[in-house]
């Protein structure tokens, strides 16, 4: 009994240490609601992202082998592809979302499941979910069965503390005010920058290759112009 009690303190202090990132990230993903990311996209999209995460670190618990840290860190060409593509092509985007919004009026929840939104809520968090599965993976390792229940319980609950807490900050005034001045000119930068970091830090590519990646993925996120409609006579 003592051990399942230490495990919930054990369980908070892990998801702390792993996740206080997160909550940046997703309070830029709430402060885009109107860009697409409807409030339950966000929400599915992180706990999608954090299953696989505490699935990828459940061979810990059974002893086996798990996957090699630079291939999670190749994830991080996942935000640095979304980042480039929010950036680039900001003025399509804004036509293509008032007619989303217009569809999509009656939003129902189990629609937000299969939206495209939601995996790209997902691979930014298992791109930045390196740390985690390496912290999890021993947790998990040294926990019976028990503890791992207990564990994976505290981690579940605090991801929807998690996404309360950075929804509720969107509504701060100050905050609120900073997001809608800047919020859309900042994010592609945070997940360009959030790529970056994952893909150097994993050390899955050189810094070179990973230029040279960049420059490859604007190419293909980049929206071609519409050509001005001709009128008619």
């Amino acid at each position: 009994m003592n051990d399942l009690v230490t495990a919930i303190p054990v369980g908070i202090a892990a998801f702390i240490a792993t996740n206080l990132d997160d909550l940046v990230i997703l309070t830029l993903l709430f402060s885009q609601l109107q860009a697409g990311f409807h409030h339950w996209r966000v929400i599915a999209g992180q706990y999608l992202g954090f299953c696989i995460l505490i699935l990828a670190s459940l061979p810990g618990f059974f002893g086996g082998l798990v996957l090699p840290r630079h291939w999670i860190g190749l994830l991080g060409l996942v935000p640095i592809a979304i980042g480039l593509s929010r950036w680039l092509n900001q003025q399509s985007d804004s036509s293509q979302e008032v007619n989303e919004q217009q569809q999509q009026s009656n939003f129902h929840f189990l629609s937000s499941i299969f939206s495209p939104q939601t995996y790209s809520v997902a691979a930014i968090t298992i791109a930045n979910g390196g740390d985690n599965v390496g912290i999890y993976v021993p947790l998990f390792a040294n926990s019976d069965w028990g503890e791992l229940l207990v564990i994976v319980t505290v981690f579940f609950l605090l991801v929807g503390v998690w996404c309360y807490t950075s929804y509720k900050l969107t509504h701060q005034t100050a905050i609120a005010d900073f997001l809608t001045r800047y919020g859309n000119s900042l994010v592609p930068f945070v997940l360009i920058g959030l790529g970056i970091v994952i893909v150097l830090e994993s050390q899955a590519l050189t810094p070179l290759a990973l230029c040279a990646s960049c420059l490859c993925l604007m190419g293909i996120v980049k929206k071609p112009k519409p050509l001005p409609e001709i009128e008619e006579n």
